[in-house]
């Protein structure tokens, strides 16, 4: 490939909008060009990069015993309806009419229709397991759309779904995926993570993301520095606490006259912050609970909803909380309410002596609290807190957290859509049966990004070599005003190809500080000049891109050390 026959067009400026680097990077480099709020159109560049992390991820799922095939991007709203996902999906789902009026949805997922699929085209056991999967584009409609593509509204995804006779296969087909991830990420030349994770909108049993690490990523994962353990912040678990201290004081009422938060309460009374505890007034079907966590612990909204009975919980209004408790925000507490409440404890509250909680009092709280002796035990005790930095995990280990961004997920959906759209086959005895399925999808646009966030510099991307547009660069000076220079590029570029190495060679004419700049900008490994100086002294100046000093070698060195 010549670059005088190829569209690239780089700048210099970047919209005011581009707050990560990979977005800058990427408009900068003319991979993408926007075409509407969250919609981009990737250049021949980007599409380059974008083809190289699909050959991979298809490379991957056919050694792991996937099938391709394609379903369509447009879905009917019957098959959402069977799922109960027409309504429950919300408003990223773009529901559309056709000229008969029929509604659709534009796909940002494909269960429905790989279920309807596979009842139309599966009937017995003996066709199972199967794992069907697609490299397809797929639309959510973002509130706020943003970072490029790294939350763009249309992106491309490999989606696959497998289905299974029996919970055992599922589990074994969930972790081949698992491994299979593993190679396409350390294929890609990522530095990524497994960690536990919420199934979310999707459903399911078990599930686990793949993040690339990076310090602009949005998802917080805690891991421990005593075993491989790895979870997101929404699913993280620290140790368990030992058992609850004897009670040491007596309760008593104190003054915090206009001290609201634990921080304030804990400042006001020298005491430590970790004996104060926060409640959160809550609403639900059932009526009016108090969930109570450590003053120094935050509640994780994910964990709460996962207590049985608060799945659809809210936060309390003021007037609420005045009907049950008789008091407002700021002094709250489990003593002294004024109507029948429900209690739920995190499990450090639960195994707490002589704490602080408000008095449901204005200008009060207690201390000296203790459990048994001056409130009842809690109605129900459960882990509903975010992990901290630094404390003991499950393992021995300590707690670290780092950021990652999220680009593969899979899941055990277990019998969710098969159940919910009567699919069954026939089982060695006879008998129908719901298959058991699996989900495991992959941000293929995504990863592009996520790749130049965890691996750029002040100069512009630094690819890792099996995602990078080409492998090496060939800069020639003076192309035009000397055939001996094109002439030894060219050879060069033949032998390159021979040996199977991707190259570019950079023919457009420019005066090297440009000509660099781009090479440099656009992130590709390795850089060869080609000039009248360097033929004359039988060598090319080579540099990597990591490297800060150019290096001349001579063709056969040059050769060694590229196919290497």
């Amino acid at each position: 490939m010549r670059l005088s026959r190829f569209h690239l067009r780089t700048t210099k400026e970047t919209p005011a909008d581009a707050e990560l680097v990979s977005h800058r990077l990427m408009l900068r480099a003319g991979m993408i060009r926007k075409l509407a709020s969250g919609l981009y159109t990737w250049s021949p560049l980007g599409l380059r990069v974008l083809r190289k992390v699909e050959a991979i991820v298809r490379e991957e799922m056919d050694r792991a015993g996937a099938v391709e095939m394609q379903m369509p991007t447009i879905q009917p709203r019957e098959l959402w309806q069977e799922s109960g996902r027409w309504e429950k999906f919300g408003d990223q789902l773009l529901k559309i009419k056709d000229r008969k009026e029929a509604e659709y949805c534009y796909s940002p997922t494909a269960e429905e229709a790989v279920t309807d699929f596979a009842r139309q085209e599966l009937s017995s056991y003996k066709q199972l397991p199967v794992n069907f999967y697609q490299i397809q584009t797929k639309f959510r409609d973002e509130i706020r759309p943003r970072f490029g593509v790294m939350r763009a509204r249309e992106f491309l995804m490999k989606d696959a779904y497998s289905f299974h006779i029996t919970n055992e296969d599922l589990v074994r087909e969930y972790r081949n995926m698992h491994a299979a991830y593993s190679r396409v990420f350390s294929r890609l030349g990522l530095d990524f993570r497994a960690v536990q994770a919420d199934s979310g909108a999707i459903g399911g049993d078990a599930s686990q993301e793949f993040h690339v690490l990076a310090d602009s990523g949005e998802d917080a994962i805690a891991f421990s520095t005593g075993s491989d353990y790895a979870a997101n912040v929404e699913t993280a678990q620290a140790a368990a606490p030992g058992p609850r201290p004897a009670a040491g004081e007596d309760m008593r009422k104190v003054a915090t006259p206009t001290q609201k938060t634990c921080e304030e309460v804990a400042a006001l009374l020298g005491i430590a912050l970790q004996r104060t505890v926060k409640s959160v007034a809550l609403m639900t079907d059932d009526g009016f609970v108090l969930a109570l966590v450590r003053g120094d612990h935050m509640v994780n909204e994910i964990k709460l909803a996962k207590v049985p009975g608060l799945a659809d919980y809210r936060l309390a209004s003021e007037a609420e909380i005045a009907e049950y408790l008789g008091s407002e925000p700021g002094f709250l507490g489990p003593l002294n309410a004024i109507k029948p409440i429900r209690v739920v404890a995190d499990r450090d509250v639960a195994a707490m002596a002589d704490f602080v909680v408000g008095a449901n009092e204005r200008g009060f709280h207690i201390a000296g609290v203790n459990w048994a002796r001056d409130l009842p035990e809690p109605d129900r005790v459960a882990d509903i807190r975010n992990v901290v930095e630094g404390e003991r995990a499950q393992d021995g280990g300590q707690i670290r957290i780092v950021r990652g961004i999220e680009v593969g997920h899979v899941f055990q959906l277990g019998r969710k859509y098969s159940e919910s759209m009567q699919f069954t086959v026939l089982d060695e005895n006879g008998k129908a049966a719901v298959p058991a399925m699996g989900c495991y999808g992959i941000g293929i646009s995504r990863i592009v990004a996520a790749a130049i966030e965890q691996n750029h510099d002040d100069n512009g991307i630094i690819w890792p070599e099996p995602m990078a547009p080409w492998t090496v660069a060939i800069c020639t000076i003076n192309p035009k005003g000397d055939a001996a220079v094109n002439d030894a590029a060219q050879q060069l570029f033949d032998e390159l190809q021979a040996a199977g190495i991707d190259a570019v060679m950079d023919d457009r004419g420019l005066r090297p500080g440009p000509m660099f700049a781009d090479i440099e900008l656009i992130g590709i490994p390795h850089r060869i000049v080609v000039s009248e100086r360097g033929l004359a002294a039988g060598a090319f100046e080579y540099r990597a891109r990591r490297a800060e000093n150019a290096e001349n070698l001579s063709r056969e060195q040059l050769l060694a050390r590229l196919a290497g």
